[in-house]
């Protein structure tokens, strides 16, 4: 079987690991960066995503390609999820939007990666999904001036303190 190898345990039960099948297709999270990098470390990257309508969605994105969040160390898990919460954070302070949605789906990539999507009232989804269907006309919501150096010192400030 093709996969990666990820180690599910830490200390004395490190030689107990998984299989992760990748399938042949290409996986556009292992191909690219997939938006503008705002922060990367050894295990993950966080990137603004290209998208117009909610400005300051941001994704966490596992820089090797594994399937699930639980196929992760327990140390990797919790670095991984400092990160998401740090990104929170960072567009909270930066974008002020009314309410923040956090999700790991993975259904059409199946590569471990978190949404960060600052959402307001009336956007064109609110309170639906963002992949779900509008449920009214919305203006785009204003670009923060300097958005990717505000969200990538608001995240270092968070992760690197």
């Amino acid at each position: 079987m093709r996969g990666t190898r990820v180690s599910l345990h830490s200390g004395a039960r490190a030689s107990c690991r998984a299989i992760i099948p990748r399938v042949n297709a290409p996986c556009e999270l292992c191909d690219g960066p997939s938006g503008d990098v705002l922060y990367e470390d050894d295990l993950a990257r966080i990137v603004l995503v290209d998208d117009g309508e909610h400005p300051g969605f941001c994704r966490v994105i596992l820089n090797r390609h594994v399937a699930e969040t639980t196929d992760l160390s327990p140390d990797d898990r919790r670095h991984l999820m400092d990160m998401v919460f740090a990104t929170e954070k960072a567009v909270r302070d930066v974008v002020g939007p009314d309410k923040m949605n956090v999700a790991s789906l993975g259904n059409v990539v199946p590569h471990v990666h978190w949404h960060v999507i600052p959402r307001r009232r009336n956007d064109a989804h609110f309170p639906n999904p963002i992949w779900g269907a509008r449920v009214r006309d919305a203006a785009p919501a204003p670009i923060p001036p300097n958005l990717v150096g505000k969200l990538r010192a608001a995240i270092a400030l968070e992760l690197c303190d």
